[in-house]
């Protein structure tokens, strides 16, 4: 390998290369220097041209550079420009560059460098021209025969530089005639040399963008501006276009009125192409061919930006159903299919209605209903969608029946977001989602506010457990024999720092979700024991019973009794005092483990409950074998024997018999004689019952003669802390003969 300089290039051939060069510029004419001092002066061209051919952002400027270099240190003879120009393309990169060599975009750079150097040579040719014109001027009364030869000598350099650079150059009037061009402009537009001189530069103008470039050139004309450069087409002549990169510049009479333009061309039209197919690529979706996320979030952007305060906006964000089932199924390939199948099936159903289809990612599309008057015009295209999608597909030998589901938002342009827009249209289409196949939702910003707030209790729940945010309150049941408080149900809320005494029921279902409620289960088993072993200590004639719930995952558990057994060490409660309430969905799908867990349970004296008896699929035989010791009836059948317009309140004195007679008159006696069933058949069995909801002083009376054991509900008490329920003890205790 030769040793490379700091730029990548080989330093010996670099020398070498600069030293022939020296040994040319000596041959060809004048040197000014000494041998040492042109070797030097020309290596360090040498490794700034190497150093330009192998930048990343390209130029000619350095060559550009080099070449008014060598005319400003007089090395100007136009032999040497032919023996550079020749051994740049020649030599330079084999003998400076050999790694370069055969590389894409090599030949490029270096014949933009061979422009760039005579380009570069040829304006100091012509400044130093001018310099020595007006040296002559003045001192024509010297050596006018000196002056004329000079001015021949100038213009074959300029003519060798004009005619042998590798870019266009053309000269035209200020009127746009062209005056010259060289052979390198003609052959990039198509044209001979001779044709060019006849034309108007206007006539070459691409229309789209004749009118800037006219503008730009009068500027120039006028005298405003001394140069410009701008990208723009030219027409070749056999019709195609040409991209080119313009620079244009003003040459001056003396007196400074402008005299003609100077142009030059290079042709880019790769260059352009290439970059018109990357930006191709990044907007549009590799499989579908349709719009992207980043191009349709620019064309959002730029809706939004444009709309007036009337202008009403609307998207409709599609996922297919069941899409997962078909790569699982059938494959990835045929998945991406059909997923074609539908994206051409969306473009051309929505987009002859001027609406932009994009494929989102996946088997999700977003189609941007711009302009709508109301609602039903953003539903009237969810509604060609789907119908577009519902089609049968063949895919191969495949027919397969595809459904989506659709959200839709829609509302004023100057109201929202794109992000805003997107969040709600990716909500609805959950809601869509959630509420079956092939249909759509509209979105609703009251339901989205509450899906909000269901979230925020979500995130919430898990720091809300470790800051101690939870309670426990407790509900008495009672004895219907004697009215009699023999129990509690533990019932957790969560004193929210920002919404209070949160309810169960909005955060119960959540942690179930998330899993937590087997840690909050865990919580309020320990809690509930806790305080029955307090209750217990200083009330012992109590026997009080703590009913604690116990979720379905919590049952599942393997490591339930030992956390039940844990809660009863640590607290020193009797087993026979703690109470665990299931579902009855939960404890009639229970087998293997888990119904060996609740044997276990029962095992340790915990007295098991089914709580909401008679809502669930219930196995009367298989309830006989389960280690059961309570039904808790559920509320729906206590309801149903409520009085018609009867609803005395808890104060109330005792029903009389005229009372018990309207009783019996409005009474529901189907769910009167569920109820007796119901209580008959856990007798039978050997349950203790217990009737949930009892509201009325008269549903208590009515359960007492049906031989109910418990009752439990607003009659007999509200869920309250802990320390009322000592106080309702305390009562009873003093109370007591």
């Amino acid at each position: 390998m030769p040793a490379t300089g700091g730029g990548g290039f080989s330093r010996a051939g670099a020398q070498s290369y600069a030293a022939a060069w020296a040994r040319a510029a000596r041959r060809l004419g004048f040197v000014p220097l000494s041998a040492a001092e042109a070797e030097r002066l020309l290596l360090d061209h040498t490794e700034q041209l190497a150093g330009a051919l192998l930048a990343e952002a390209f130029t000619a400027r350095p060559a550009e550079s080099v070449g008014r270099a060598l005319v400003e240190a007089h090395l100007a003879e136009p032999g040497l420009l032919d023996w550079s120009v020749a051994a740049l393309g020649d030599r330079f990169v084999a003998q400076v560059l050999p790694d370069r060599a055969g590389r894409p975009g090599t030949a490029q750079r270096v014949a933009a460098l061979q422009g760039g150097l005579a380009a570069g040579f040829a304006r100091a040719l012509r400044d130093r021209t001018f310099t020595q014109q007006e040296r002559i001027a003045r001192s024509a009364w010297q050596a006018r025969d000196l002056v004329e030869q000079a001015l021949r000598d100038s213009e074959a350099r300029f003519r060798a530089v004009f005619v042998g650079a590798a870019i266009g150059i053309g000269i035209a009037g200020v009127d746009g005639q062209i005056i010259e061009v060289n052979q390198a402009f003609a052959d990039m537009l198509g044209y001979s040399v001779g044709e060019l001189r006849r034309t108007n530069v206007a006539s070459l103008f691409h229309p789209d963008d004749a009118a800037g470039m006219w503008e730009l050139y009068q500027a120039l004309i006028e005298g405003k501006h001394d140069a410009a450069r701008v990208e723009k087409r030219y027409y070749r002549k056999d019709g195609s276009i040409v991209w080119t990169d313009l620079a244009v510049s003003l040459i001056r009479h003396d007196d400074g009125r402008p005299r003609f333009t100077v142009a030059m061309i290079e042709d880019i039209t790769e260059r352009y192409e290439l970059q018109q197919r990357l930006r191709f690529q990044a907007l549009h979706d590799p499989l579908t061919g349709l719009p992207n996320r980043t191009l349709f979030f620019e064309t959002l952007g730029q809706v939004l930006a444009d709309a007036g305060p009337d202008h009403r906006i609307g998207v409709c964000f599609l996922d297919l159903d069941g899409f997962k089932a078909v790569n699982d199924s059938l494959g990835h390939d045929l998945g991406d299919r059909l997923l074609v199948v539908i994206a051409r099936r969306l473009a051309e159903c929505v987009s002859g209605h001027g609406h932009l289809v994009a494929r989102m990612g996946g088997d999700e599309f977003v189609i941007l209903v711009d302009g709508g008057e109301d609602i039903d015009d953003a539903v009237g295209v969810a509604e060609m969608a789907l119908a577009a999608v519902s089609a049968p597909v063949h895919v191969g030998d495949q027919q397969l029946a595809v459904s989506a589901s659709i959200g839709i938002v829609e509302c004023p342009a100057g109201e929202t977001s794109a992000s805003e827009l997107m969040k709600a249209a990716d909500t609805t289409l959950y809601w869509a989602k959630a509420e079956g196949r092939g249909r759509w939702a509209v979105y609703d910003p009251e339901r989205s506010a509450r899906d909000i707030a269901r979230s925020a209790l979500v995130a919430g729940l898990p720091a809300a457990l470790d800051r101690g945010e939870f309670v426990v309150h407790y509900q008495p049941i009672v004895s219907l024999l004697d009215s009699s408080m023999v129990a509690v149900e533990a019932l957790v809320r969560w004193q929210h720092p920002e919404l209070g005494l949160v309810g169960p029921d909005q955060f119960i279902g959540l942690a179930e979700e998330t899993g937590l409620i087997v840690r909050l289960g865990e919580w309020v088993l320990g809690q509930a024991c806790r305080d029955a072993e307090a209750w217990r200590r200083a009330f012992p004639e109590a026997k009080l019973v703590v009913s604690v719930n116990l979720a379905a995952r919590q049952a599942n558990d393997p490591a339930i009794v030992e956390t039940v057994a844990g809660a009863l060490g640590r607290t020193g409660l009797p087993a026979a005092l703690l109470q665990l309430e299931l579902t009855e969905s939960a404890v009639m799908g229970t087998a293997g483990e888990p119904l060996r867990a609740l044997h276990q349970l029962a095992d340790l004296g915990v007295r098991l409950a089914i709580d909401d008896f008679g809502t669930g699929y219930s196995n009367l035989a298989y309830l006989r074998r389960m280690p059961i010791h309570c039904l808790k009836l559920a509320g729906p059948f206590v309801e149903g024997i409520r009085p018609g317009d009867v609803d005395p309140a808890p104060d109330a004195p005792a029903a009389s018999a005229a009372a018990a007679s309207v009783f019996a008159a409005s009474t529901d006696h189907r769910d009167e004689r569920i109820v007796d069933a119901l209580v008959r058949l856990a007798h039978a069995l050997e349950l203790w019952v217990t009737a949930e909801a009892v509201e009325t002083e008269a549903q208590a009376e009515r359960l007492r003669s049906l031989r109910c054991d418990t009752g439990q509900g607003r009659w007999f008490g509200p869920p309250v802390p802990a320390a009322e329920i000592t106080a309702r003890l305390r009562d009873d205790a003093e109370g007591a003969p």
